[in-house]
């Protein structure tokens, strides 16, 4: 006989007791052993009260919920249901019960029970849906096992006709249940079970898959309810109570019985459990969504079809990434082991679109992608930027890469960050959410700054240097610069990126326990920052980490002082910074011989010019430049832009400038323009398709601004999340030769089209141009003057700056 049987002689409560004492004693038994030895002590002492109390022919002792599962923690409830079929009368199925429930009780075991035919019991779980959950996991103990038998195929069977009811009802709890606990990932006293992530969640996840409609993504998930199984277990054993509230006093003593390290260690494991059923649950609920969605349509397509089966549509959205049935996929001819940058750009577009990743499209590129090249191509680089810019679209694209390990493939240093705790209760998250919070915060002050791509990439690194030994802004200084590097940014740019991660608290430490008033204290600030557009990011980076850290962590108070500081250093900066003398580099010799081209014929020029790959299986180039020489007349820069949005080809950057040329009647004026653009998805169109629809815009003869309208209508494009509004300024003392008119927008199909045609109805001339897109952001710069030639009156540029984001907010 082993030490967790029990015999006849010890039936009652002392023998149990006493058993299972020993057994909850047993240091060498613990997890999932100790619970089903548990489970079989207690079903070995239920059964010989059972045939102690001379039970009716036609009664069972069923244990049911997680006891049924045989999931006993040292102070669970005992879940328990008296079944019988109705033969005998009421006052012995009274007195078979009293026979069992009372020595529990005595014994002070938290008891749950009830006692039902099959026929009550079936209709109680239609009634009440946690009653249907608990039957689920029906598990007979002790008496008329047909009976028992009977009863879970018969729940079984309804639960699976009821599921498109039943299944809906049952995500409003989970998400009831998680507005009112959190989330156990990121609490600092999480109740194992109650939260989101916890095991509550984990035996909803069964319900779903047990109804047949949809599955959870079971790799991790049974190691994940372990976790948590096992740390309840020791809490109850240290606690001696039955709680699932991991306090903060009891985390030390509930660490050593497990044998790990410390308490962070101890949360960390908790959190990495409860991300992966969090994880395993937002992509279930989204299948049984997509399926109850595709069942209730399926009666109106097939009558629509004349009884045809509706394929679903596939909507392109980036170069081998399209949307269907509401996700982000790979498309048919996407090719991810040759194409190294597809995580990012796949998780760029769905961020941007405000639409979820397929789990079969980021286990195939987890399981198929090549690691990026370091340092890392232009391309990947933008498209980390674009998905850090969508604001909260960004959140469950990154956790869905992360949760297949493509984040730390891409970013080694985020392993250290990974679930981390963060002890200061100002904090809402672990280290990495709130890094990419702060990224989502920074993506709405993008507006305010000439760099968002070195705001969003510093955003995402400020704290990185969390869980070195030392202060975190000095270790993540050095950190920052190597990722930096990595990821592609010049050198100049490094630089930046390090200096905001290093000084990421000096001006709210410095505005809140320093004396303005004292010039010590600024000049002290200027020489650290160093320059006035490092300073403007490190406002914007302030106030996101501030905004991502916790409400109490940023205040109209602290923003008032902070916003004081950032004035008073930007004035000791600006002391010592002559204004930016307007750019004015020699030509090319191909862009003066294509102006001297475009002068002879009187005609526009071009050429394109493909890049070299940053890999050489690539299909195609990673883009193009395109030089565009024609005479100087009014309307080409929003021409040009134009047929270049009607091809698809997505600006990344250009120049537009006049040359002078000699000629027998003196300076004869060209316009050069130097873009770099790329094919939105599909092939780059050709440069003589290019020249004709430019011919064709600049005649009238094509009238762009229709047929964009004309495609949008006809295949609009999904909106994400609202981005920031546009910001359009005059620059104070840009030049001496024109009115700087600064442009900062949410990248769009069209947008400087729209630029172009918006400054050519205010009768300004654009003297040069440069524009750059940096992720989803645009950041242009115009260089207008009048019709003379000489630069608007301040009143004059106002009114354009103003009627020009008036135009653009309206779009």
């Amino acid at each position: 006989m082993t030490s967790t049987e029990v015999t006849s002689e010890d039936s009652g409560p002392s023998g149990y007791a006493a058993a299972r004492l020993r057994l909850l004693t047993q240091e060498a038994r613990s997890g999932p052993p100790r619970r089903a030895a548990l489970a079989r002590l207690t079903d070995d002492w239920l059964t010989a009260l059972h045939a102690a109390a001379a039970p009716p022919r036609g009664t069972a002792l069923v244990a049911v919920g997680g006891y049924g599962r045989g999931e006993l923690s040292p102070r669970s409830d005992l879940d328990l249901l008296l079944l019988h079929d109705g033969s005998a009368d009421a006052a012995t199925i009274a007195a078979l019960a009293d026979r069992i429930w009372y020595p529990v009780w005595d014994l002070g075991l938290a008891l749950d029970h009830s006692v039902r035919t099959p026929a009550e019991a079936r209709k109680t779980a239609g009634e009440d849906l946690k009653v249907q959950l608990g039957l689920l996991d029906a598990r007979p103990i002790a008496g008329d096992l047909g009976l028992v038998a009977g009863l879970r195929t018969t729940v079984l069977a309804d639960w699976r006709n009821q599921a498109p009811k039943r299944l809906p009802e049952l995500g409003e709890l989970c998400r009831e249940r998680a507005e009112r606990q959190g989330e156990l990932q990121f609490l600092l006293e999480p109740d194992l079970k109650e939260a989101r992530g916890g095991l509550r969640d984990a035996t909803a996840l069964r319900a779903v898959a047990a109804s047949w409609l949809a599955d959870a993504p079971r790799e991790g998930l049974a190691e994940a309810r372990r976790t948590l199984l096992d740390t309840r277990d020791a809490l109850h054993l240290v606690t001696g109570r039955a709680t699932d509230r991991l306090a903060l006093q009891e985390q030390g003593q509930v660490a050593g019985a497990l044998e790990l390290l410390d308490s962070d260690t101890l949360l960390r494991q908790v959190y990495e459990a409860a991300r992966t059923i969090s994880y395993a649950g937002d992509v279930t609920w989204r299948e049984v969504n997509r399926v109850l969605k595709a069942r209730s349509a399926r009666p109106r397509l097939r009558a629509m079809l004349g009884g045809g089966k509706a394929q679903p549509e596939r909507t392109p959205l980036a170069e081998g990434v399209v949307e269907m049935d509401g996700e982000v996929v790979l498309a048919r001819t996407a090719r991810p082991e040759r194409d190294p940058v597809l995580p990012l750009r796949a998780a760029a577009a769905a961020a941007q679109s405000g639409l979820p990743l397929s789990l079969h499209a980021v286990r195939h590129l987890a399981a198929t992608t090549k690691p990026l090249p370091e340092p890392w191509p232009a391309d990947a680089r933008e498209e980390l930027v674009t998905l850090l810019g969508a604001g909260e679209p960004t959140v469950p694209v990154w956790e869905a890469l992360e949760a297949e390990g493509l984040i730390t493939r891409l970013l080694p240093d985020w392993e250290r960050v990974r679930c981390r705790p963060q002890r200061n209760p100002v904090h809402t998250w672990t280290v990495d959410r709130h890094l990419v919070e702060t990224a989502v915060r920074a993506a709405a002050l993008t507006r305010r700054v000439g760099r968002p791509d070195l705001l969003l990439v510093a955003a995402l690194l400020h704290d990185i240097g969390k869980g070195w030994p030392g202060d975190h802004s000095v270790a993540g200084e050095t950190i920052a610069r190597d990722v930096a590097g990595r990821i592609g940014f010049d050198p100049h740019d490094v630089a930046v990126i390090a200096a905001l991660v290093r000084h990421h608290l000096l001006l709210v430490e410095t505005a809140t326990r320093r004396d303005l008033d004292d010039p010590a204290t600024v000049q002290s600030v200027a020489a650290a920052v160093g320059s006035p557009s490092t300073l403007e990011l490190l406002h914007a980076l302030t106030e996101a980490d501030a905004l991502a850290t916790g409400p109490a962590a940023w205040s109209s108070w602290r923003a008032s002082l902070v916003a004081d500081l950032v004035k008073r250093v930007a004035g000791v900066l600006a002391g010592d910074t002559p204004p930016a003398p307007e750019p004015a580099a020699a030509p090319s010799a191909e862009e003066e011989r294509l102006a001297v081209e475009a002068l002879r014929t009187g005609e526009p020029v071009l050429t394109l010019h493909a890049e070299s790959p940053s890999d050489h299986t690539e299909p195609e180039p990673v883009g193009v430049e395109l030089l565009i020489a024609l005479p100087d007349q009014p309307g080409v820069l929003p021409a040009v832009a134009g047929v270049l949005a009607l091809h698809r080809l997505t600006v990344r950057s250009a120049d537009l400038r006049a040359i002078d040329l000699p000629t027998e009647l003196g300076p004869a004026a060209v316009l050069v323009l130097n873009w770099r653009v790329a094919a939105e998805y599909g092939s780059l169109p050709q440069a003589t398709r290019l020249r004709a629809d430019l011919f064709r815009a600049l005649d009238g003869s094509l009238n762009i601004a229709a047929r964009l309208a004309e495609r949008e209508a006809a295949y609009p494009r999904r909106r994400g999340v609202t981005a920031p509004p546009p910001r359009v300024t005059v620059a104070p003392a840009g030049s001496t030769l024109a009115t700087v008119i600064e442009v900062r927008a949410h990248d769009a199909p069209g947008l400087l089209h729209r630029i172009g045609r918006a400054l050519e109805t205010a009768e300004v001339r654009v003297r040069s141009a440069h524009v750059s897109t940096l992720g989803a952001n645009a950041v242009d710069a115009f260089y207008v003057t009048d019709a003379t030639g000489a630069p608007l009156t301040p009143e004059e540029a106002s009114e354009v700056a103003r009627t020009l984001e008036t135009d653009l907010r309206n779009r």
